[in-house]
């Protein structure tokens, strides 16, 4: 019965309600709602249930139905959860009775499928993991329950969090296929939290949940046009999400604006919700870091970016990030060594491969696997790694942590920065599985490494492709900084909708 109740209120919701003019967007606006999917928040959605004029039930069936519709053209969501909703039921009742859980309650949630759930397939997009569920959930996606979320489905990601070969297609896994940039449909959708940034870009879900060990979350978000929060390490557990390494790995919210969020964020950490203020940049010291190898196009919209916050009160200053080139000859080793102990790790709580070597193996002899790129170089190289025990390896890894916070610390702290800009990513490049990435991503890695907070928020387009603004601070500056990025946000006022072209050429 509450199956044939779902499909009967997507089709009396959406009868009418999104194909609208030229593009396949069609739900720019959702009448029967009287919201716009695109550009509505959180706040703005818990009002309206609140007041009894929105239900989690029509909200839920209005994003189902844009995944059903929407997602064929980008091929972002590999599952969407049978129990949608009756979780979306479940919150409405608990409205009725005043007993609403939090801002994420009946907000409809999509997860990397990276992400451990006991009711739908965690694959980490490998055919490997494509039998049973986990038995257990992720510690995140409990506290998304939890809250009240409503388990919408799982993204496509770039398989095993593009830390397999030495040349991936970002986007591109063996259970998935090929997630397409919904701006542009050849071009690349960034990895590995691919299908969160282009779900997100499509207004398939309020919130998405991204994974980052370094740019996974900021380079999606910023080549998708949408926010992406990576938090301090340690805020958010890692416990049930498939790993690349400890010291690097933490999940974070993405979402169409920063209060958003900054909301999801509150709810993974388990802290008390704020609201970011999205106060006057006056008086604000922000450091530039321009990175011009990422084009003259994407250095004119900083300088663009650097102006409207001279004339919004803040102080910009031109800074160069030391260390960068350390930081690039240590952190591959040490990853490979820490992918190593991780994955084996996590393997055994899992059916299948029961380790890195016989995960190796098990893609040998499946053609599928091979289907864009037959490498698994990394894999290998991990395989004959040093152990995380090792003398070397601990030097290493010691030596890049400390290079990482020193770039950062050392640079705010010289020009007394509230924080550090940059460019978050080149503009899309055309996706090719024969040659791999074309991607180069600079901005990430310092506070990646360090474990310290960074946000891309919408920054502007060369032609049709976004760009974003990544800003960073120091450890533990999460509130700090998502109040930062909150006024950025305003002053930039840079988001628009995709317009899902074919390509660029013609």
């Amino acid at each position: 019965m509450r199956r044939t109740g779902a499909l009967a209120l997507i089709t009396a919701l959406t009868a009418g309600m999104f194909m609208t003019g030229q593009d396949v967007r069609g739900a720019e606006a959702a009448p029967a709602l009287g919201i716009d999917l695109d550009t509505v928040t959180i706040p703005q959605l818990q009002e309206r249930m609140a007041e009894g004029s929105l239900t989690s039930s029509e909200l839920t069936a209005a994003y189902l139905h844009r995944i059903r519709t929407v997602d064929p053209r980008i091929n972002s969501v590999l599952h969407t959860n049978p129990r949608a909703v009756a979780e979306a039921e479940t919150s409405d009742a608990r409205r009725r009775t005043g007993q609403v859980l939090g801002p994420l309650d009946g907000i409809p949630v999509l997860l990397k499928d990276n992400v451990n759930t006991r009711d739908m397939p965690t694959t980490a997009g490998s055919l490997a993991l494509a039998g049973a569920p986990p038995d257990t959930d992720a510690e995140l996606v409990t506290r998304l329950r939890d809250g009240g979320a409503v388990i919408l489905g799982k993204t496509n990601l770039s398989e095993w969090a593009n830390f397999r070969a030495e040349a991936p297609t970002s986007g591109w896994s063996a259970v998935g296929g090929q997630t397409r940039n919904p701006y542009v449909l050849d071009r690349n959708p960034c990895g590995s939290s691919a299908g969160s940034g282009a779900a997100l870009a499509a207004s398939l879900a309020q919130v998405a949940i991204g994974t980052e060990t370094d740019g996974s979350i900021v380079c999606p978000a910023g080549i998708n046009g949408v926010v992406g929060h990576k938090p301090s390490l340690g805020l958010v557990s890692g416990a049930g999400v498939v790993p690349i390494s400890a010291e690097q790995d933490t999940a974070g919210p993405m979402a169409r604006n920063v209060v958003d969020a900054a909301l999801a964020l509150a709810v993974l950490q388990g802290s008390e919700p704020v609201i970011p203020r999205a106060d006057d940049l006056a008086g604000k010291r922000i450091g530039l870091w321009r990175l011009p190898e990422l084009g003259p196009e994407v250095d004119a919209l900083m300088t663009g970016a650097a102006e409207k916050f001279r004339a919004a009160g803040a102080e910009v200053v031109e800074v160069v990030l030391p260390y960068q080139d350390r930081l690039d000859e240590l952190e591959f080793p040490a990853l490979l060594s820490e992918f190593h102990r991780d994955i084996d790790a996590y393997l055994a709580t899992r059916g299948g491969p029961r380790d890195l070597a016989e995960l190796i193996e098990f893609n040998r002899r499946t053609p599928e696997e091979q289907t864009c790129f037959a490498g698994q170089e990394l894999f290998e190289q991990a395989l004959t790694a040093p152990p995380t025990t090792d003398p070397g390896y601990r030097a290493m890894r010691a030596e890049l942590t400390d290079l990482a916070e020193r770039s950062i610390d050392e640079t705010m702290a010289e020009h007394r920065l509230d924080a550090i800009a940059s460019p978050t990513n080149p503009p899309a490049w055309t996706t090719d599985c024969a040659r791999g990435d074309d991607d180069v991503m600079p901005s990430s890695t310092p506070a990646a490494v360090a474990g310290y907070p960074s946000i891309s928020v919408p920054a502007g387009f060369v032609g049709e492709l976004p760009v974003g603004l990544l800003l960073m601070a120091g450890h533990r500056q999460d509130p700090a900084l998502l109040s930062l990025a909150a006024s950025v946000e305003r002053e930039l006022n840079a988001w628009r909708a995709p317009k899902f072209l074919p390509s660029l050429e013609g």
